[in-house]
């Protein structure tokens, strides 16, 4: 091959590296969109969220994702169906929050058992399946499958996990009103801080199948098991 040849090749190669660097900054800074939400005829903003093990499509069809509902449910499930895979959204400050997560996940104990207490809800509690508790004996049962956990406020909620032998739900989104696939649902509230602010929120049961410990991919990545709540 001559010079003028193996110029044309290098230059040909280093374009291609250079998009495929470029395609991977750009997948890196990717945003999730910003679910807006307002509150209700009783000042209370209404938030549904879910988890499923996979999320099923997209550049990472097999990590753990939390979805969220892109309206705020006044029933059972999503209005519409809308879920969108995004988990940054926007509250009122100084604003009563309600939650329901729908778990479609299975679980194991926890590493740290400081994470199956409810910390920083209303009354420090919160319900799975309308059944009151404040703390989650991860060594028993099922395990816990996540947490939806705000570390800058002191809010923390186990989500009980689903039985290693149930049928789970495979793909996103999951929908809470079919009976194909087992869940728990978790639901608690919380107050809104007084102040504007971004809080970053995540999961803090290591579930990155096939990372180190279980501690990357999905579980440091927005829009999969991380977060932010914005305060306005």
């Amino acid at each position: 091959m001559g010079k003028g040849a193996r110029t044309v090749v290098t230059l040909v190669l280093f374009v291609l590296a250079a998009a495929g660097f470029g395609a991977g900054v750009k997948a890196l800074l990717a945003t999730p969109p910003t679910i807006t939400f307002t509150p209700s005829s009783n000042g209370q903003v209404n938030i549904a969220l879910q988890t499923v093990g996979s999320y099923g499509s997209g550049p990472h069809p097999t990590w753990v994702s939390y979805d969220m509902c892109a309206q705020s449910p006044t029933v059972s499930g999503c209005p519409q169906g809308q879920w969108v895979h995004s988990t940054i959204f926007q509250v009122p400050a100084n604003t009563r929050v309600n939650m329901t997560i729908y778990q479609f996940d299975s679980g194991s104990p926890l590493r740290n058992q400081q994470l199956g207490q409810v910390t920083g809800t209303i009354g420090n509690v919160a319900k799975t399946n309308g059944k009151t508790f404040s703390v989650i004996d991860s060594n028993t049962g099922n395990g816990v499958g996540h947490t939806f956990s705000i570390p800058t406020l002191g809010i923390s909620v186990p989500l009980l996990a689903n039985g290693g032998t149930a049928t789970l739900c495979a793909a996103a989104p999951c929908l809470p009103t079919s009976t194909a696939y087992v869940h728990n649902t978790v639901t608690f509230s919380f107050m809104t801080p007084k102040g504007s602010g971004s809080f970053a929120w995540q999961c803090f049961v290591p579930c990155g199948l096939g990372w180190l410990f279980g501690n990357a991919g999905p579980m440091q990545t927005v829009g999969y098991m991380g977060g932010f709540m914005k305060v306005a």
